[in-house]
Order: structure tokens, then sequence, then C-alpha cells
């Protein structure tokens, strides 16, 4: 079992700056792969990152690449997303995701995850 637990939602202006962490705990040895997805209202849900846990890789999305940054503290088990230079359209609730075994799908595919976070909410004013 792996529990994962959100932080740093909240609500800024166009522009601004976010860094949502993902609190990991439980078998995280097991883990391949931890991604960040978000939904908007009366949208489907879209992968915003991945980072492979073994080479510290990550991959984006189109919509956030050059904008989002993910990493991790190890120390932690703890892992990152800042967001910067925030559109209306980031807005959205934002989970983090983890995938146990090796997958070579897409990354970006919500049914290859086993753990899901609760969600933080991230909300961008124009």
């Amino acid at each position: 079992q792996v529990q994962l637990v959100e932080s740093g939602g909240g609500s800024v202006q166009a522009g601004g700056s976010l860094r949502l962490s993902c609190a990991a705990s439980g078998a995280l040895y097991r883990r391949y792969s931890m991604t960040w997805f978000r939904q908007a209202p009366g949208k489907a849900r879209e992968g915003v990152g991945v980072f492979y846990i073994g080479g510290g890789s990550t991959d984006y999305a189109d919509s956030v690449k050059g904008r989002f940054t993910i990493s991790q503290d190890n120390a932690k088990n703890t892992l990152y997303l800042q967001m910067n230079s925030l559109k209306p359209e980031d807005t959205g609730m934002y989970y983090c995701a983890a995938r146990i075994g090796y997958y070579d799908g897409s990354w970006s595919r919500g049914e290859a995850y086993h753990y899901w976070g609760q969600g933080t909410q991230v909300t961008i004013s124009s």
C-alpha cells in the first residue's frame, strides 16, 4: 500500500506561482513512477507531468512545458510540482498518483496508476 497526501493548493493571480507537494508513505520501494494529474470542472482528467522513480527523469504535457517542474525530495518522500507563469486554464483539482511496477504505455493514462491522493485545489484568476 502507498498513501499519498497533496498540499499547497490555493488561489493566485495569473502570472503567479504555486508549489504543490505530494507526501508519500507506505511501500515506497514498489513505485515505478509518480504523476501529477489535474481536472477542471466539466473537463476530462489531464496528465500534467510524470517523475520516474528509478532514474529521476520527467516528462510533461505540452500545455505546461517550460512552466511546470516536477522534483522529488527523497529524504522527505515528497514529490513537488513547481508551477510558474500560471494561467487561468491551469485551474483545477490537482492529484498525484503512483504507479507500481514497470509500464511502457502512456504515462498520462490515469488507468495505469494504482494509488491516488485526495487532491488539492488550484484556482488562477485573470
